[in-house]
Formats: structure tokens, C-alpha cells, sequence
């Protein structure tokens, strides 16, 4: 199968995050990705996770390349992808996880709160998002190669750029989101783990 947009990036990072996501995503349920791309994570995982139904989603150039890739596989716990804009239009379902990979530094700054805003209206009580991607830390990057791509995000977007994990955690927690987990991962990256809050009074737990 030729996979249309295929990224060196997400077959890279594919295996750490899956080891992840096996031991978070325990349980049955729908996990809504958000950015999908080519839908490579999605076809990799739902092979691997039999008991979770992918749900795939992307919007503007990203979104006919991953339809494609996802009807041609034809996984069977794997759905059609859906237009999710982050800003405008989110599926109307609920879900029980949401997950996203190499997405918030892409997208511009001004797309960070409606991205939260969406992931905590959708995600049901209980339910997990992951993140994966660079975060800097008190304004720091956590390395120089780190540090070098965010320049050169900001050549291609100047709206781009790593964003600070105190930004990140304040909008999520704004949207009933707590920090469960913050862990290392290979290559200088970070997989957050956020919580949808089940009462107003659950305590938030930053591990970073």
C-alpha cells in the first residue's frame, strides 16, 4: 500500500509512543486523533490495540490524502476520517480518548485555545488525552536541536513555534483537563497525559 503524505517523522516515533499508549489506553473505548496526517498512527495502533476504535481526523490539504490512506487499508477498527477544524468544527460524538502527535507546534498560537476548548468538550469525564511533541520549560528548550527547530518552524510560520508547558497546562486545566503525567520520550520529546476532570473539585496533578 503507497500511503499518500507518508511521514519519516511519525515511523520514527510510532514504537515509543505506542508502548505508551498500550499501558494509557487500557480499556475499550473511541480515541479521537487529532491531526492524523497520513493516518499512519492510526493504522499502526489499531493493529496493535484491537480493543480501541481509531478515529481519525485533519482538515485543509491533510484531509483527501488521509482519506485515502485510511479507505485503501481498510482496517476494521479503524474509522473514516472526519474534517475537524479546531477553531470552527469539531465532530458532535464524545469520546474516551483523545490523542495528538506533532500538532500543537504546528498549528498558530492563536488555534491553542480553541484546541483545548474542543478536546475538553468532546472528551468524556475521565477520559485521556495524550500529546506528543517538544515543550520548553520556563521559557528554556530542553535541548539545542530543540531550540534549532523551533527557528526553523518559525521560517516556514512565524505563528508556529515550541510552546511553553505552562501555557499548555493552564489551558487544558481552563477546560477541566488535568496533567496526569508528563514523560520523556526519545528524540528530545514529550508525551503529556491529561485527565477530563469528573468533579470541579478533583485536585490537578502537574508531574513535570
Amino acid at each position: 500500500m503507497t500511503i499518500q503524505n507518508y511521514s519519516q517523522a511519525a515511523e520514527n516515533n510510532r514504537a515509543p509512543i505506542l508502548e505508551q499508549l498500550t499501558i494509557l489506553f487500557d480499556r475499550e473505548g473511541v480515541v479521537l486523533e487529532i491531526g492524523s496526517g497520513s493516518g499512519q498512527h492510526a493504522l499502526a495502533f489499531s493493529k496493535y490495540l484491537p480493543h480501541l476504535t481509531w478515529q481519525p481526523a485533519d482538515q485543509g490539504e491533510y484531509f483527501s490524502g488521509l482519506l485515502a490512506n485510511i479507505a485503501a487499508a481498510g482496517a476494521k477498527n479503524v474509522l473514516l476520517p472526519v474534517y475537524l477544524d479546531v477553531q470552527e468544527q469539531w465532530p458532535e460524538a464524545s469520546y474516551d480518548y483523545a490523542y495528538s502527535a506533532n500538532v500543537l507546534h504546528i498549528m498558530p498560537d492563536k488555534l491553542m485555545a480553541p484546541f483545548f476548548a474542543g478536546v475538553g468538550k468532546i472528551l468524556k469525564a475521565g477520559g485521556l488525552c495524550c500529546l506528543y511533541g517538544p515543550f520548553k520549560y520556563k521559557k528554556k528548550f530542553t535541548s539545542e536541536s530543540n531550540a534549532n527547530f523551533d527557528l526553523w518552524l518559525k521560517n516556514n510560520n512565524p505563528l508556529s513555534g515550541i510552546r511553553d508547558i505552562e501555557v499548555v497546562v493552564a489551558l487544558a486545566e481552563r477546560n477541566a483537563l488535568s496533567l496526569l503525567h508528563d514523560r520523556e520520550m526519545p528524540a528530545n520529546n514529550q508525551l503529556l497525559v491529561f485527565k477530563k476532570q469528573t468533579t470541579r473539585s478533583e485536585v490537578v496533578k502537574n508531574s513535570y
